[in-house]
């Protein structure tokens, strides 16, 4: 059997990667497990001093990431974006949404119009656009590439207090399924994972909370929440050519909770 046969499916050398969100938590651990497999990096968040820390972390690999300030809420920055991206490498052959927020844990009752704008602006609209403009990127330099989206257990299965967030992401894994289906002429193939409940700071106000997180461990079946970088496996896997059959397809990280007799009362 021929050497690194299997294994160096995984690798991405000569590849460039976007990921957004990814100054830190899922995003940061995506980025730094790709610039690991070989890929260089362009990370993409509101925040300047998070993207450098992390770009550091990607140059002491000896992969190139560059930082790039911005809010996908607005097509003027995503335009930004892929601009300087293009610019640096000359083209995307992973991109992986992972931007989102979720201003608002409350009934669906009290849920404002700003709100729900701001849920579905940065974790729907901003999704599609980007991978819309990355996706003609891919589509014109003729070599395909791997959309990655980032969804949650709560797009398949809703929590009360996150309706909007659940609304939104549950709309993430049919976006997946609709550029799949479109995209795939092209060898663009585009993927979701479904994490549940991780140790982030964005998701702070859950695990700290410790009725939720112990009704959330005794109902899942490895009795724990994940760790961020537990996502990183199968973003190594979707975005290589390891997953070169794999489109249209969401993974759900979960550790068990759907599988479990128990999570049927939560």
């Amino acid at each position: 059997m021929k050497k690194g046969r299997f294994l160096d499916k995984f690798l991405l050398s000569g590849k460039v990667a976007m990921v957004t969100g990814g100054s830190r938590g899922i995003g940061r651990n995506i980025a730094l497990g790709l610039a690991e497999a070989g890929a260089d990096i362009v990370l993409a968040s509101r925040k300047l001093p998070d993207l450098e820390a992390t770009a550091q972390e990607i140059s002491r690999m000896g992969r190139k990431a560059i930082p790039v300030v911005t809010n996908v809420r607005h097509l003027s920055e995503i335009d930004g974006l892929v601009k300087k991206a293009a610019a640096e490498f000359g083209h995307i052959d992973i991109l992986v949404n992972n931007a989102g927020t979720n201003p608002s844990f409350s009934s669906v009752f009290d849920v404002e119009e700003k709100t729900w704008d701001i849920t579905l602006e940065l974790n729907l609209k901003g999704c599609f656009f980007l991978s819309q403009a990355v996706g003609k990127m891919m589509r014109d330099k003729g070599g395909g590439g791997s959309i990655i989206n980032i969804s949650s257990e709560y797009g398949i299965k809703p929590r009360p207090g996150v309706g909007v967030y659940a609304i939104s992401k549950a709309a993430i894994i049919m976006l997946t399924q609709v550029l799949a289906e479109e995209w795939g002429q092209y060898n663009i193939r585009v993927n979701a994972i479904a994490p549940g409940l991780v140790k982030t700071r964005f998701s702070e106000a859950l695990w700290d909370n410790p009725v939720i997180r112990g009704i959330t461990e005794d109902n899942t079946a490895l009795g724990r929440i994940a760790e961020p970088e537990e996502i990183v496996g199968a973003a190594l896997y979707l975005a290589s050519e390891a997953s070169s059959y794999m489109t249209g397809q969401t993974i759900v990280l979960d550790g068990g909770h759907f599988a479990s007799v128990r999570a049927l009362l939560v």
